[in-house]
């Protein structure tokens, strides 16, 4: 989705009011999402301070998509699960885990799709059609935790450690078993998140 050219710059002034340096024109958060929808990337800076509160408006329009009728995407038990996450030891992992779970939606949209139009052609949203999504959500979880392997050379480390010197495996091996533990941890987070609990 995201392009090679450098991203438009919007500033908002203390008046709250969104001005588009591209068009040189005010614009709304309406507009902005329109933008992403289109694909086109954007950077938002305090007129003021120069500081960058992209991540702020883009909050904004989640928000206020969220508050529109038949508009919800984030389910209430999701949201929870969100916040339950901030200072929690799984913190640094969520938004990549995020990212990681939307670039993979993104690039299967088209047999995403396909599986949730036969699943409904059907009938109501139940049996084939929650497969379907439990079943994309496992494939998610599968390749995110080959990647995170891939991109934790401290733990491949480790293991290969263990391996050649079985009487050091045991003084790094708590420090392994720390990590199986949080990552299964955040496993069954994700499996309840699934499950919509």
């Amino acid at each position: 989705m995201a392009s090679d050219k450098e991203p438009t710059v919007i500033k908002k002034y203390a008046n709250r009011r969104l001005y588009h340096t591209g068009t040189s024109s005010y614009v709304t958060l309406e507009d902005l999402a329109g933008l992403v929808r289109g694909g086109e990337d954007f950077v938002v800076y305090d007129a003021k301070s120069g500081e960058d509160i992209t991540r702020s408006v883009l909050a904004q329009i989640i928000f206020d998509e969220e508050s529109k009728d038949g508009q919800n995407l984030l389910p209430i038990a999701f949201l929870r699960q969100l916040i339950r996450f901030y200072g929690d030891s799984m913190q640094a992992l969520v938004p990549r885990y995020l990212e990681f779970s939307m670039d993979h939606l993104t690039k299967d949209q088209g047999q995403f799709r396909e599986q949730m139009a036969k699943a409904f052609s059907g009938g109501a949203f139940g049996g084939p059609a929650m497969d379907a999504l439990q079943q994309q959500t496992r494939a998610n979880m599968a390749l995110f935790t080959d990647a995170f392997r891939m991109f934790n050379p401290f733990a491949a480390m480790a293991a290969a450690k263990a391996q050649e010197e079985p009487g050091a495996a045991s003084a790094k091996g708590d420090d392994l078993g720390e990590m199986k533990r949080e990552l299964t941890e955040m496993r069954e987070r994700l499996d309840k998140l699934s499950k919509g609990k």
